[in-house]
């Protein structure tokens, strides 16, 4: 599973702001195949969406760790030949292994804060906090990017978070401590996002990838012997699905940005939550509640505005850097 935010959250891992040849390169796919990117988009979040409803489900017999260590596993297993020295696919070769690496540690904190909380929160209240997590990349720009966050995306954050204590209701007798892990799991998603940015233009997508899953399966296999439950199969056979699921999603993802900008697809990466209310409903009988209803449009709300000013800052970056035909 990952993180809730699936959408935004790999549109920077998968295919990171390139440098200016590359993104000349990759203009035109963009802009001539905006319904090709949008049709791939929706099909990610199906895929995301059934990644995280079956980790809720392995939940009930299964430690999280545990859940997050199959996953993990199926998805090293996936990206195992892009590991083998001497083959044309091996991606290991890295600039930045160490940044890769911390990458692969905040994405495996993501996955296992979420299914954490999914043991215990109706999923589309998990699902629709963990999609704060653009939410935090602006604050967190600020200091690690040093981008400048005007007043009107500040605003937008600020209605994001309102979204969430309008979902978590702290102070009443509706509130779980556990609430918070799909929020850590958003700020984690966060970070893993500053991280692909800050590696964008040298690093690709299935070196990142790589290091991820390698990270993720190395962390998990030290710790899963702590909590071991013996896996029936019938539990095997439901962690493979959450690992080919959640992996088939993020690569999805990546294709689709290759067709449309965040801007474009960034509407139709919500939906999501309308698979995770509608399985949690068939599934466990999980009917979302007003209040989550009402917090799920203030940060969808939110999103698709700080997607906005985004394309909007990245044509006045444009522009900007455009040479005057008068020069």
């Amino acid at each position: 599973m990952t993180p809730p935010s699936a959408a935004v959250r790999l549109d920077r891992a998968a295919s990171p702001l390139p440098e200016k040849k590359s993104a000349a390169r990759r203009a035109p796919a963009r802009s001539d195949r905006p319904f090709r990117g949008i049709a791939l988009i929706l099909a990610s979040t199906v895929f995301l969406g059934a990644s995280d409803v079956t980790a809720k489900y392995l939940s009930a017999t299964l430690p999280s760790i545990e859940i997050a260590w199959i996953r993990f596993l199926v998805f090293a297993l996936i990206m195992s030949p892009a590991m083998l020295p001497g083959t044309p696919l091996f991606a290991l070769q890295s600039s930045r292994p160490g940044l890769q690496a911390m990458r692969g540690v905040t994405l495996l904190a993501s996955s296992l804060f979420f299914i954490s909380g999914l043991r215990f929160l109706p999923i589309a209240e998990a699902s629709a906090t963990g999609f704060v997590a653009p939410l935090f990349v602006t604050a967190l720009s600020i200091i690690f990017l040093g981008e400048k966050v005007g007043l009107r995306r500040w605003i937008a954050t600020a209605v994001g978070l309102i979204g969430v204590l309008i979902i978590l209701r702290p102070g009443t007798g509706a509130f779980h401590p556990a609430a918070f892990f799909p929020l850590v799991s958003a700020l984690a998603w966060a970070c893993t996002l500053i991280m692909t940015r800050m590696m964008s233009g040298t690093e690709r997508a299935v070196t990142t990838m790589t290091y991820s899953s390698i990270a993720g399966l190395l962390i998990l296999s030290a710790l899963v012997p702590f909590v071991w439950v013996t896996p029936t199969w019938h539990d095997i056979a439901f962690g493979i699905l959450i690992g080919v699921a959640s992996t088939a999603g993020q690569w999805i993802v990546v294709l689709a940005f290759r067709y449309a900008d965040a801007s474009v697809l960034a509407p139709f990466s919500y939906t999501q939550l309308l698979w995770v209310s509608i399985l949690g409903f068939v599934i466990f009988g999980e009917i979302p509640d007003i209040w989550t209803v009402v917090g799920a449009v203030f940060i969808v709300a939110s999103g698709l505005y700080t997607a906005h000013r985004e394309r909007v800052r990245h044509l006045q970056l444009s522009v900007q850097a455009e040479p005057s035909p008068n020069a």
